[in-house]
C-alpha cells in the first residue's frame, strides 16, 4: 500500500484494453512492483450488466455510466486516503475516460494495444470468465483508440508479458518506486 506524503500526492493508473487484452495481468504486476492498491474494473459492474454480458448481450452506454461512476468513487476515496492505485477498466470511449478524469488530475491510462488475431486466440482459451469471446467485435466497434491529448500512453502487447510491463512503467514514467524489482 502507498501512503503518499503533502508533496507525492496519490496517482493512479487505469489498465484499459477490450476484453482479452491482458489487463489484468499487467495491471496486477505494475501493482506489485509499485507496492500500490490493485483493483479489478469487473468487480464495480452491477449484477445486472454481469448477468447481460454473461448472455453474449453488450453493455450501453446506460450499463456503464453508473459502472464508471463506482470506479471513480473508489479513486476519490483512495485520493483521500493518500493512496495510489492501478485498476482495470475497458474505458472503450473518449466519453467513458473523460469521466474518469473529471476533477481527478493524477489519473493515468495504460492503454493496451493487442491484435485482433491474439485476442481471438486468447478468448477462445480462456476459461471461468462471465465475458463471452462473442462479445469482441462489439467492444473493439466501441473502442475509441486513446488520443494524443488524453492522458497516457499507449503499450503494444507482443510477447512476454513481463516485457510489457516493463514498457508500462517505462512509458507511463514510475520510475525506481518503493516495492520496485
Amino acid at each position: 500500500m502507498s501512503t503518499a506524503s503533502g508533496h507525492d500526492r496519490p496517482q493512479f493508473v487505469i489498465v484499459m484494453g477490450v476484453s482479452g487484452s491482458g489487463k489484468t495481468t499487467i495491471a496486477t504486476a505494475l501493482a506489485t512492483r509499485l507496492g500500490w492498491d490493485f483493483a479489478e474494473g469487473d468487480d464495480f459492474h452491477p449484477a445486472a450488466n454481469v448477468e447481460k454480458m454473461a448472455h453474449g448481450t453488450p453493455l450501453t452506454d446506460e450499463d456503464r455510466w453508473p459502472w464508471l461512476r463506482a470506479i471513480g468513487a473508489w479513486m476519490d476515496e483512495h485520493a483521500r486516503e493518500g493512496r495510489s492505485a492501478i485498476i482495470t477498466c475497458s474505458a472503450l470511449k473518449r466519453e467513458y475516460r473523460d469521466l474518469l478524469v473529471k476533477g481527478r488530475d493524477r489519473v493515468r491510462f495504460c492503454d493496451i494495444d493487442v491484435p485482433v488475431q491474439e485476442l481471438e486466440r486468447r478468448l477462445a482459451a480462456r476459461t471461468g470468465h462471465y465475458m463471452p469471446a462473442s462479445l469482441l467485435p462489439s467492444q473493439l466497434a466501441t473502442l475509441e483508440a486513446l488520443q494524443p491529448d488524453e492522458p497516457g500512453v499507449v503499450v503494444h502487447a507482443h510477447g512476454d508479458p513481463q516485457d510489457v510491463v516493463d514498457e508500462a512503467f517505462e512509458k507511463l514514467g514510475l520510475g525506481a518506486q518503493p516495492g520496485s524489482a
